[in-house]
């Protein structure tokens, strides 16, 4: 189950194809406008952490590393270069013109 949190302003102010990097919940998450869609995913790359607010996208929209230039699809997180690893995604909702990121809700004990 998600835990909904806004991203204040983020909808109207969101620059297509720029990588914005924002925190929530104590996480650091990257947010992306590509035309009319919207993107969430973990603002490091799982290779060398490298931040992809420093990155940009390729032709083909995907998020491109800006240390070692592997690529990922922003959509499933799916890595496009042929590497192992896998980029954490989260979901988006739009309400009223709000971003609203998911994030997974911590089991209580």
């Amino acid at each position: 189950m998600y835990e909904w949190y806004l991203i204040k302003d983020a909808y109207a102010n969101l620059e297509n194809g720029k990588i914005t990097e924002i925190t929530v919940a104590d996480k650091n998450i990257a947010l992306l406008k590509k035309g009319d869609q919207f993107y969430a995913f973990a603002a490091t790359c799982p290779h060398a952490s490298a931040r992809f607010c420093d990155g940009w996208l390729d032709a083909q929209g995907r998020v491109v590393c800006p240390e070692h230039k592997y690529r990922f699809d922003p959509a499933n997180g799916r890595n496009t270069s042929g590497e192992g690893y896998k980029l954490k995604t989260y979901p988006i909702e739009i309400r009223d013109n709000e971003i609203f990121v998911g994030l997974l809700q911590q089991p209580t004990l």
